[in-house]
């Protein structure tokens, strides 16, 4: 028997017994979230529109290329091999897109060589900066990222050193 097959069930049926103690108005407040939820997808699309767009005219243009080729030397001077550049540059920027550069990278050197490993694991070190910039602090009342965005940029490459350092002795 697997408990996470009825974990979500158990947790649906906990909050129903909650609601139904505490005399609430389930269907009302689901609505009520629901309304926030929809309030909430339309203030961000034009802000995951524009994150979205950029990066496909970044890809599109050949800037992401030109980029790769600039910074290469730098990053393999870091210990990240230059067939993970591209992942390090757009990861910050877009999720779906990273992971579908993860999947062209296995494709081309398989799952198991120490390119993919090293872009697995950066995967799971870094973050879609931006992107989550974009939704929470569109959000908030904080307006200056100053030091929010060069600070996350920061740890991200340092978890992308460390990753492709600890896949080399993997």
């Amino acid at each position: 028997m697997i408990i996470s097959n009825y974990l979500i069930p158990i947790i649906i049926i906990a909050l129903l017994i909650y609601a139904s103690v505490k005399k609430l108005e389930t269907y009302n407040i689901f609505v009520q979230g629901a309304r926030g939820a929809f309030d909430l997808v339309v203030s961000i699309f034009p802000f995951i529109a524009a994150i979205m767009i950029m990066v496909a005219l970044m890809r599109a243009s050949g800037i992401t290329d030109i980029l790769v080729f600039i910074l290469a030397p730098i990053f393999n001077l870091l210990g990240i091999p230059t067939e993970v550049c591209e992942l390090v540059l757009l990861r910050p920027f877009t999720g779906s897109g990273s992971y579908a550069l993860l999947n062209e990278i296995f494709d081309i050197y398989g799952p198991d060589t120490y390119v993919a490993r090293c872009a697995s694991v950066m995967m799971s070190t870094s973050e879609t900066i931006f992107y989550v910039a974009t939704v929470y602090f569109s959000q908030t009342s904080v307006k200056r990222l100053s030091y929010a965005i060069p600070l996350a940029l920061l740890c991200s490459i340092f978890g992308t050193i460390m990753a492709c350092l600890i896949c080399q002795f993997l």
